[in-house]
């Protein structure tokens, strides 16, 4: 017996897949879109070539006392690349509201909360492909310098590969990372309704505050406000000296994801209650 699903539910899922499309189809063809996509890929790679290509075992006191982190160090361009992330998520929303084109999106379908929530599926989808290439880049690019500068197996350092679970959990963890810092950024973006506004506020969350954080006098308070800083998603690359960590990898990634909650529902309540 075919069971028919209720008409209420059709439509509401006819609606959800044309507005999922109608994101889609506005993402790709939102101006500088493609860059920053290949920015995410490009800048994240370049820098962590950047940062393994500098370090070197010869100059250790001996090739085994090198303790780098190899993982993290060759992850370490997602520091820069999240910025492009930040750029690319903002102009999601931020560019109809500057453009007025919000206004369209609306009378289109006007169940905001079905568009903010198609936005938020498309940014994660694209920002995740992104991330997945400037991850693979960058331990590919990464196992090659670090083996040419004398971190072999012979010398302690087991090749860079997925099939140890420390990389492949700081590998797929990097990838939720930038998929977060994509949604905070899509959900400020709602709650500011501006693109510079927006990419200050977000970068300065990612930027300034982890460096004003070290200003701190008192330790205990420092290290209370690394664990509470979205900075502290970071975390989920380090795969040596865990115990040493503000916070562990997971944790670290829980707040940000906590922070990206908190961004999604004030600029969702913004978005549905205020005038486009």
């Amino acid at each position: 017996m075919t069971r028919t699903l209720p008409i209420p539910t059709l439509l509401t899922r006819t609606l959800l897949t044309r507005t999922l499309y109608a994101e889609w189809t506005k993402l790709r063809t939102l101006p500088g879109s493609g860059w920053s996509f290949a920015g995410v890929v490009a800048v994240t790679v370049a820098l962590s070539i950047a940062f393994t290509a500098s370090v070197d075992a010869a100059h250790c006191p001996a090739p085994q006392g090198c303790h780098e982190d190899t993982t993290k160090l060759t992850l370490s361009g997602t520091w820069l690349g999240q910025a492009a992330v930040v750029v690319l998520a903002a102009l999601v929303i931020t560019n109809e509201h500057a453009t007025r084109m919000i206004q369209t999106t609306l009378a289109a379908t006007p169940r905001r909360a079905v568009v903010l929530f198609a936005k938020a599926v498309v940014v994660a989808g694209v920002v995740m492909a992104a991330a997945v290439l400037g991850v693979a880049g960058s331990l590919l690019t990464g196992r090659f310098f670090l083996e040419g500068n004398g971190f072999t197996a012979a010398n302690g350092h087991p090749p860079l590969s997925l099939g140890s679970e420390p990389t492949l959990r700081a590998a797929f963890g990097t990838v939720l990372y930038l998929v977060l810092v994509g949604l905070l950024s899509l959900g400020a973006g709602a709650l500011l309704r501006d693109t510079a506004g927006t990419i200050t506020a977000v970068l300065t969350l990612f930027y300034i505050a982890p460096v004003a954080v070290q200003f701190v006098g008192d330790p205990h308070w420092r290290e209370r406000l690394e664990k509470a800083a979205p900075s502290a998603g970071m975390a989920v690359q380090a795969t040596r000296n865990l115990d040493r960590l503000p916070i562990g990898p997971w944790a670290g990634l829980g707040v940000l994801a906590a922070y990206a909650a908190c961004a999604l529902l004030a600029g969702g309540a913004a978005f549905i209650r205020r005038d486009p």
